[in-house]
C-alpha cells in the first residue's frame, strides 16, 4: 500500500534546516490531526521526526532501517507482532530493529520523536 491509502497525514518536507532550533513543544501544539508525521531535521543518513497521535497505526515493517520511539508526551503502546506490547511514558523509548513487524497507537493524544533511516517509508514496506 502506498502512504495514501491510509487516512494519515504524514509529511516528507524537513522542518527545521541545521543550525536552527527546534521547538518541539510548539510544532506539537500546532499539529492538525489525530495522526500527524513531520520529519524535523536530517542528521547524517537518519530523520528525526516528530509524530503526533490518537488511534491505531496498521501493522508494518521496514525492512532495512531500524525505528527508535521516545515519547514526549502521552501515552504510547508499541506491539509486537508476536511478541510483547510495550508501553511507554514521557522520557522513555524503545527500538524496534529492522523487519520486525510492530504497530503503535495511543489511547489518547501522544506525541512522540522518531528516529530512523532517512529512506524509510513511514507506512513500511
Amino acid at each position: 500500500m502506498s502512504d495514501t491509502d491510509y487516512d494519515y497525514d504524514i509529511r516528507t518536507d524537513v522542518k527545521c534546516l541545521p543550525l536552527t532550533m527546534i521547538d518541539v513543544d510548539a510544532i506539537r501544539a500546532g499539529a492538525p490531526d489525530s495522526w500527524f508525521n513531520q520529519p524535523l531535521a536530517r542528521i547524517n543518513d537518519c530523520v528525526l521526526r516528530l509524530g503526533v497521535i490518537e488511534g491505531e497505526f496498521h501493522w508494518h515493517k521496514h525492512d532495512r532501517e531500524d525505528e527508535l520511539f521516545y515519547v514526549v508526551a502521552g501515552k504510547l503502546y508499541v506491539d509486537i507482532e508476536d511478541g510483547p506490547s510495550v508501553e511507554l511514558s514521557p522520557n522513555q523509548g524503545y527500538l524496534v530493529p529492522k523487519g520486525v513487524v510492530h504497530r503503535t497507537r495511543a489511547l489518547e493524544r501522544t506525541a512522540m520523536l522518531m528516529i530512523e533511516g532517512a529512506t524509510v517509508t513511514a507506512t513500511g514496506d
